[in-house]
């Protein structure tokens, strides 16, 4: 096979220090596709975890992700959200717009079936938070919100703010925010959703989605959970342990905790759904332009190591970064 193509990839060289590395490429063969990326997002909770080297050593083969190379903590290319033009491949994908798990990379070859045509009405940017969407999702389905529920998530990031904006669309639903950054309730507004402070929150509610990652969020959602309610646990932590009040009202309220991960689909759909299908849905989903508001940030492909370190280092504000390629 010959090898004279050239890619660009971003790596993880050691904790807390990324840099850009030339690599050649294969040329794809039939049943493959290379792909020219357009854009790509940085997920800000796992990514920057990985990115500092706090992946759990007992997590390291769960939390690779597809087309990973190198191990953890470093170096490792890591990231799952890029967006791109097909420039070789089968006739029925060829110059398509696809959306593919695959780490920040100029250049790359994947099979045909990794990757996931995006939708005409979904832009390049807008169709990075797929991934995002897709835990979203999954998330949803773990929960099973009803009809009428009084709902709150915690955290407005941009999987928190996925989650509030699907939620706010079943009938009779009301959906709060919660989050410590007053300037969210302008986005809690925009996702047809109400907004409350931490010491705010409304009291009693019927489920409680916890998508915030500090350990502070989980513990309020125990203190405003009703009776029997769920409160799902979307956040992940890497290696930091979380202390929980499961004394006072936890065992009297009868809560229930309950943990979501998007790398299997929820245990109701599975006979059902596959994750290409799940994928297709979360690209339909972001026809929706409402969505453009968790697009905060925009950095070149170049900038990369940069702006990672940077977004480690929790800026106060940033949803979802776009990164692109020139």
């Amino acid at each position: 096979m010959s090898v004279d193509l050239q890619s660009r990839a971003f790596w993880i060289a050691a904790p807390g220090r990324g840099e850009i590395r030339s690599a050649p490429l294969a040329r794809p063969k039939s049943d493959e596709v290379l792909v020219r990326a357009l854009c790509s997002g940085v997920s800000r909770g796992t990514e920057t975890i990985v990115f500092r080297g706090e992946v759990p050593q007992a997590e390291w083969s769960t939390m690779r992700c597809p087309f990973q190379q190198g191990e953890f903590p470093a170096p490792v290319k890591y990231g799952y959200a890029s967006v791109g033009v097909v420039e070789q491949g089968p006739s029925t994908l060829q110059d398509c717009r696809v959306f593919c798990l695959h780490p920040h990379q100029d250049r790359y070859v994947v099979p045909a079936q990794a990757v996931t045509i995006v939708p005409d009405n979904v832009p390049n940017a807008r169709a990075v938070l797929a991934a995002n969407m897709e835990t979203a999702i999954n998330g949803i389905w773990d929960a099973a919100p009803q009809i009428g529920d009084r709902i709150s998530v915690i955290g407005a990031g941009t999987v928190g703010s996925l989650v509030a904006a699907l939620l706010a669309r079943l009938p009779g639903v009301e959906v709060e925010i919660v989050d410590t950054d007053r300037s969210r309730a302008a986005l809690a507004q925009r996702l047809g959703c109400e907004f409350a402070r931490p010491e705010n929150a409304s009291p009693n509610r019927d489920l409680v989605i916890h998508t915030s990652g500090n350990p502070q969020g989980l513990q309020m959602g125990l203190s405003i959970a009703g009776f029997e309610a769920t409160v799902l646990e979307l956040s992940w932590y890497g290696v930091c342990s979380v202390p929980l009040p499961l004394g006072e009202a936890f065992h009297s309220r009868r809560l229930q905790i309950r943990s979501s991960q998007v790398a299997s689909v929820a245990t109701t759909q599975r006979a059902r759904w596959t994750r290409e299908r799940r994928m297709a849905l979360a690209l339909r989903l972001l026809s929706d332009p409402a969505f453009d508001a968790l697009l905060t940030g925009e950095c070149s492909f170049e900038a990369l190591p940069e702006t990672m370190a940077w977004l480690a280092s929790s800026p106060r504000g940033v949803l979802c970064q776009v990164v692109a390629y020139s």
